[in-house]
């Protein structure tokens, strides 16, 4: 390793070899030797990114010792120890007398550019951003039955989502801070990544993760405070022997309904305070909320913070699924909102729904505090109107939920203060929020003393491609800033390494995964505010370009951002646990082959199988955490699982879900599917339904464009995708599909311009439990169920033999919507008289262009295809049939919602046989909606979704409809028939 130069040094070499440019090198003319090594070093820099323009500013001659300044476009390679070699190789041809040659950048050497964790030897300790692993985090579960050994355990990582709404003053509105684009903006686009994808698996490697801006995209917000609480909850405190009393200084108090410059919530109130004790009669504060609606709520916890304070505050939150116990690190973090979870509450749980706080400790005589509770995200409630006016305007709201805000406004809301979040002293509201995230991070820093690890934005930047190339990504740090070293004395060029390793990872796997030819547009030390500020090693991303098209038709995929957002992780993991001498292990992915099955009289057996992720050997599980939850209840804890399946006591009469976790020494996987079981009181043994979910697809939405058409964009009124669990980017249908509309403003955004009349609503996607949406319509007709993923059926670990029915769930799947295994395994089982339900949005429509698929469909399921979007209205209403009881009129969603996934088009069907009948029909146009066939076996054909049916009285209807029919005597029927 080279020895690097002093920065004063560095800088005053490069500025005199301009100056000491003395003799034509080996007798070249001195341009045409420039020009020389311009070409070999961009040649050699399109290997690896498609940086800028490489030029040499000046050669320096020195006896046999060449050095050659380039300018900072050098900075964009990844270097390591081989291609420093190979460049080197490459222009020494160029100095045959030369003994040495030294290419500098910005006065530093190009050696000193690879990242400590690919040279040989011990790491430079100055370039280890090493912080002590603190022994209580700032938050962690108590309840989690895993231990995380080889992760990001006891880490803590500020991270940030870009932009958000913010007040325009000069135009007296609230806007967003970029273009809308293809269905989306930034503003929220990279919040698709950051909050459903990433957050949650850092969290899952054990990391606390600290974000400026709201978490939480519900749009309730409840406060329970000993000040004032939100209408409706409570707030009740229990001495024992040690009582509770008033803190000496402010605390929250939500005394008005809006806030306006400088007005700070957490200086309006009070808080409480005594001392912990490890035995005798706790004292406790409980927070009960009246919770408007039932769903997931973000719970966060306030406090004041002490030398003395407890290390471990226990904050036990009772939700819907059971108890779950957070240890709060009060040492740290005060005086502000501390994010505990996310939960599941009811709307009827006032009685046992609430959050306690003890003073019991593992230490006695520490102080604890104790202040408001916030439970929901809640709509913005900061108040801007200009600083100057000719006029009075009044301030006013953004009328939009506070998760799609900027950073600024939910720091004021947090207590931060107005020096942090307002460097303009309220005049600019734009600038105050792109310093508000970095000064933040100091913030906690320095005055939380929460022991801030890393930060990193995550942005998605501007530009197009003429050729429907990719732009991609690009990865921004700052090195220069303060003398090239943080306030611990460590060098800043700590941030490259931190970017070229998660750089690197996000390439290598999106390559391997989607396209070899992404784009690495290299490292960009820049004096980029999100850069400079934060006193941690601190990477900006710009991932790829949301106005260009090839860019986006990825950005919209949810499987993209789930790769990418893994790759991320992954790149954080390796570089926290190399700074600290700690092998990484990633998580494993999400397990899949779920089943369940009933054994004995009160058991219900369930399964599932390991899925390995061929990017990381190391990311196999060793064991699984099982998460269960009853009817409509949210899920427990989990219990730890170390096989494939698991016998457990079921009650009758109650439906029981599970999900599976995949767990490791790194951490937890996502959740799998959610599989349903079901027990009748009645126990009629030959009366269980086996229930099939073939709707595992996420996507994104339709698109298209050609080579030699002037129209390219996304068709959201074709087919809109669908979400992983729910969607929160999206703001509107795309309306200019120009190529040739050029950007005016963000008022008038040209290729992409999109509406915005879905902005800040919670789209819903795909739930993966839909079991027990069917199961419930099935519960109260006597009959048992029990469920599994489609590949459990078709690769035989379900046997459907002993199944009277089965009711095959293919909601919005496509491509194939059944493959060839699961067609066998039903033709299989209809061939032995079998009953069977099918229902989806394509099983006529995607099968017509697949010779076999159609056989299947026409020969087997007995139905044909009758049109491809046969209802725009989504009414379905029975028909004159044979069967009369299948009776009534049935709703389902056509446009985007939070309750269920929107349906842009449905299948029309006829009969395909003499012995099927059409029984229901959209009346729109009366085309089939619905067929049945009876003969040697019996099929049911719904060309939509049953569980999008909109209220459960319908599905209640139709499914005891369809069970009759299965289970009626059949001998009269087909007499009628014939």
């Amino acid at each position: 390793m080279r020895e690097k130069l002093s920065y004063p040094v560095r800088i005053i070499i490069s500025l005199l070899s301009i100056f000491l440019w003395s003799f034509p090198a080996e007798g070249q003319d001195s341009e045409s030797l420039k020009k020389q090594l311009d070409q070999k070093l961009n040649s050699f820099a399109r290997q690896y990114v498609s940086s800028r323009t490489i030029k040499i500013d000046s050669i320096l001659m020195q006896k046999k010792k060449v050095t050659l300044f380039a300018n900072e476009a050098l900075e964009d390679i990844p270097f390591r120890e081989y291609n420093v070699s190979e460049l080197y190789a490459s222009i020494a041809p160029l100095f045959p007398n030369a003994s040495k040659i030294v290419i500098l950048t910005r006065g530093t050497d190009i050696e000193s550019l690879i990242p400590e964790y690919d040279r040989k030897g011990r790491p430079n300790k100055k370039r280890l951003y090493s912080i002590k692993e603190s022994k209580y985090p700032l938050t962690r579960s108590l309840s989690s039955p895993h231990e995380i050994k080889n992760g990001l355990q006891n880490r803590h990582i500020a991270l940030w989502q870009s932009h958000g709404l913010y007040y325009a003053q000069t135009a007296h509105r609230w806007e967003w801070q970029r273009a809308r684009m293809f269905g989306t903006v930034e503003d929220l686009f990279t919040q698709s990544f950051v909050l459903p994808y990433l957050t949650p698996m850092l969290e899952n490697a054990g990391a606390t993760i600290l974000i400026p801006r709201e978490r939480d995209t519900q749009i309730y917000e409840i406060i329970i405070d000993n000040d004032r609480s939100t209408p409706g909850s409570e707030y009740k405190e229990l001495d024992g022997e040690k009582a509770w009393s008033d803190g000496e200084k402010a605390g929250f108090g939500h005394i008005q309904a809006t806030y306006t410059n400088g007005e700070n919530p957490f200086t309006q109130g009070t808080y409480r305070q005594t001392v912990t004790q490890r035995k005798g009669k706790e004292s406790l504060i409980e927070w009960i909320p009246e919770i408007p609606e039932s769903g997931n709520y973000a719970v966060y916890a306030s406090y004041q913070s002490f030398p003395n304070s407890t290390e471990q505050a226990l904050y036990t939150i009772h939700h819907a699924g059971g108890e779950t116990t957070i240890a709060v690190n009060q040492t740290m973090g005060g005086g502000t909102w501390i994010y505990l979870g996310n939960f599941k509450f009811t709307a009827y749980g006032k009685a046992h729904e609430r959050i306690v706080l003890t003073n019991q400790s593992n230490k006695s005589g520490k102080i604890i505090t104790a202040d408001a509770i916030k439970i929901g995200g809640g709509m913005g409630n900061i108040a801007r109107s200009p600083l100057e006016s000719p006029y009075p305007i009044e301030a006013e709201t953004s009328g939009y939920p506070r998760f799609t805000e900027a950073a600024r406004y939910w720091l004021q809301w947090a207590g931060i203060p107005d020096s942090i979040y307002s460097k303009s002293a309220f005049r600019n509201d734009y600038q105050d929020d792109i310093y508000a995230r970095p000064q933040w991070v100091n913030y906690l820093k320095e005055q939380t003393h929460i022991p801030i690890d890393m930060a990193f934005a995550f942005h998605s930047d501007a530009g197009t491609t003429p050729d429907d190339s990719i732009i991609g990504t690009l990865g921004i740090y700052m090195s220069k800033s303060n003398n090239g070293i943080y306030t611990n004395r460590k060098s800043r060029e700590i941030a490259r390494n931190l970017t070229d390793m998660i750089q690197t990872q996000i390439l290598s796997d999106v390559r391997k995964v989607y396209n070899p030819q992404w784009s690495r547009r290299g490292m960009w030390n820049q004096s980029y505010i999100e850069a400079r500020i934060p006193d941690v090693p601190t990477m900006l991303l710009e991932l790829l370009s949301h106005q260009n098209f090839a860019d986006m038709r990825y950005g919209l995929d949810p499987r993209f951002r789930f790769l990418i957002c893994r790759a991320i992780y992954k790149g954080m993991l390796r570089y926290i646990c190399f700074q600290n001498k700690q092998e990484p292990i990633v998580q494993p992915l999400p397990p899949d082959r779920l089943y369940t099955e009933l054994v004995e009289t009160d058991k219900v057996k369930i399964g599932w199988k390991a899925v390995q992720d061929t990017l990381e050997e190391s990311a196999s599980p060793t064991a699984y955490i099982l998460y269960s939850r009853k009817d409509s209840g949210g899920f427990d804890n989990g219990t730890l699982v170390k096989g494939e399946e698991i016998i457990l006591p079921i009650e009758a009469g109650i439906i029981h879900s599970y999900k599976v976790a995949a767990v490791n020494k790194g951490g937890i996987s996502f959740p799998s599917e959610i599989v349903s079981v079901y027990r009748s009181p009645k126990g009629e043994k030959d009366k269980t339904v086996l229930i099939v979910n073939g709707f595992d697809r996420i996507s994104g939405p339709a698109s298209f464009e050609s080579a030699t058409d002037s129209l390219a964009g996304f068709l959201y009124a074709v087919d809109r995708g669908v979400p992983y669990l729910n969607d929160i980017a999206f703001i509107g249908d795309q309306f200019e599909f120009r190529r040739s509309a050029t950007w005016n403003s963000n008022d008038n955004n040209g290729h992409g311009d999109s509406y915005n009349n879905y902005a800040g609503q919670v789209i819903a996607g795909n739930t993966f439990d839909y079991p027990f949406i069917h199961g419930q319509a099935m519960a109260g007709t006597g009959y048992s169920f029990v469920s599994c993923s489609h590949k459990s059926l078709a690769e035989g670990v379900v046997k459907p033999d002993t199944y009277p029915i089965i009711d095959l769930i293919l909601g919005k799947q496509r491509q194939p919507v059944i493959t060839p295994v699961l067609q066998d395994t039903l033709r299989s089982y209809l061939a032995q008289g079998g009953n069977l339900l099918v229902s989806g949005t394509n099983l006529f429509s995607d099968s017509w262009g697949n010779a076999q698929d159609r056989t299947f469909v026409e020969e087997v399921l007995k139905g044909k295809l009758a049109s491809r979007n046969a209802s725009k209205e989504g009414i379905v209403n029975s028909c004159a049939s044979p069967y009369g009881y299948i009776n009534g009129r049935y709703t389902f969603r056509t446009r985007p919602n939070p309750i269920c996934y929107s349906i842009e088009s449905v299948d029309g069907v006829l009969p395909a046989d003499k012995l099927a009948h059409t029984i229901l029909r959209y009346p729109e146009n009366n085309i089939g909606a619905g067929i049945v066939y009876e003969g040697k076996y019996r099929t049911c054909l719904l060309g939509f979704p049953f569980e999008a049916l909109q209220t459960p009285s319908e599905r209640n209807r139709l499914m005891e409809s369809i069970l009759r029919f299965f289970s009626i005597q059949q001998q009269n029927k087909i007499q009628y028939i014939q």
